[in-house]
């Protein structure tokens, strides 16, 4: 009976100790995703309601750097480079840091994502892209803290930050016109070097057609002759070696084992010499 009673103490105690009560959080994490042209902008925030507060000039005091929400970094991602406030921004992670005052916002996008609330010390060298921009003054209230992008076209959107009576935008330019005059000349110029390459060596890994896969990966080393790769010439070798080219391969595997050995690359250094050992 002891026996039982201290087992049965001991689950109790294991069951306690590793419980974890679930609450709904004050301020609840959203995320928004959003194709801008041929642009993925990705934004991840925290949204604090007003719970009968004053907010902007009390709650969040005017001219002094704020988190933008609540809890950890507003973070905002761009899957190509941008430009703010016509500046260039490189694709990646920014965190956004506002400070607000009565007429006008600064915006700020800051390349250390890392801080939780604004950072210990500031560094502007950090700064990304700065924006000010006016305060638009909403005839309703808005409860819960909003970001939202808006005003979607082909090129850009508008990053919109709304709280209280308060809306304040910033444009966010992407490339698309870049990005689709590159695909229609890649398109309309045929395969590139690494359709080539990438061909190539499927045939040859899959043991498909051995004559197409020389044809390929010929046009692919050709297409790069000002800028020759080490690993696609150790590719040529062995496609070649295949193909019973002995010249060819050999040839392919010297010139792939002299640019291994000035980028230092020890393991396509003793490939290629394994290679010409076995085959000279």
């Amino acid at each position: 009976m002891k026996n039982l009673l201290m087992i049965a103490l001991v689950f109790v105690a294991s069951f306690t100790a590793n419980a974890q009560i679930e609450t709904p959080q004050p301020s609840p994490e959203a995320k928004i995703e959003q194709k801008v042209g041929l642009t993925d902008l990705t934004l991840e925030f925290s949204r604090p309601s007003m719970r009968g507060r004053a907010i902007f000039g009390d709650l969040v005091p005017y001219g002094e750097m704020w988190r933008t929400g609540a809890n950890k970094n507003t973070i905002i991602t761009f899957s190509d480079d941008v430009k703010i406030g016509g500046k260039e921004v490189k694709a990646g992670s920014y965190a956004i840091f506002t400070k607000p005052n009565k007429s006008s916002w600064d915006i700020v996008f800051y390349t250390d994502t890392n801080n939780w609330g604004t950072p210990k010390a500031w560094d502007e060298s950090k700064v990304a892209a700065k924006v000010t921009t006016d305060v638009m003054n909403m005839p309703m209230k808005m409860e819960t803290f909003t970001m939202l992008f808006d005003d979607l076209t082909n090129n850009s959107a508008v990053l919109g930050i709304l709280w209280e009576d308060v809306f304040v935008g910033v444009t966010i330019e992407v490339p698309t016109a870049a990005k689709v005059k590159a695909n229609i000349n890649k398109v309309m110029n045929g395969p590139g070097a690494a359709d080539y390459y990438a061909a190539a060596r499927y045939n040859l890994e899959s043991n498909g057609d051995i004559k197409q896969a020389v044809v390929w990966i010929d046009k692919a080393i050709d297409m790069s002759k000002d800028d020759p790769k080490f690993w696609m010439l150790r590719q040529q070798s062995l496609i070649h070696a295949k193909a019973g080219n002995k010249k060819e391969a050999i040839k392919a595997a010297k010139a792939s084992l002299k640019l291994a050995e000035e980028a230092d690359n020890a393991g396509y250094v003793k490939m290629n010499k394994e290679f010409l050992k076995e085959w000279e």
